[in-house]
């Protein structure tokens, strides 16, 4: 009975320590997934106004001579109250024709293509727009996927 009971007592701490470093890999997939959550349009469009800030255009706004004033996306003159944005390249658009750029193309100047946002916020971006609607709040499929995982099983 004794060599039983050791036998048993073995076991359950075995158990326990798996049960234990399993629990700490779910953890750290866990934040995994949320660090690489996707950014949705709406936080992508703050970003940028964090970076770049709207302006509004009047007459006496402070175009250096070399840079247009006109937008250089939508080729229109800019007019007394539009919202522009001034990139730290120093070439100014329409706040919309350039925040529409942004969005379709990777976050470059239209004019010299020098960065607006880091890489990462754009490929973030990318997978918000790439994801099916129907995934786009998949937080629950990665979770019974993981927990499938661990029994084994199929989803």
């Amino acid at each position: 009975m004794k060599p039983l009971s050791k036998l048993l007592n073995k076991l359950c701490g075995k158990m326990i320590m798996l049960l234990a470093s399993l629990l700490i890999e779910l953890i750290i997939l866990i934040q995994k997934l949320r660090e690489s959550r996707p950014i949705s349009t709406r936080q992508y469009i703050k970003l940028i106004e964090k970076k770049n800030p709207t302006i509004c255009y009047t007459k006496r706004f402070n175009l250096k001579a070399e840079h247009a004033t006109e937008c250089r996306v939508c080729l229109s003159e800019f007019e007394q109250g539009e919202k522009l944005r001034k990139l730290k390249c120093q070439h100014t658009f329409h706040r919309d024709c350039l925040d529409k750029w942004l969005q379709q193309y990777w976050a470059t100047c239209p004019l010299c293509r020098k960065q607006v946002l880091p890489d990462d916020v754009v490929f973030k971006h990318r997978q918000h727009q790439n994801q099916p609607e129907a995934a786009s709040n998949g937080n629950h499929d990665n979770l019974l996927y993981l927990f499938s995982a661990f029994r084994g099983g199929n989803t």
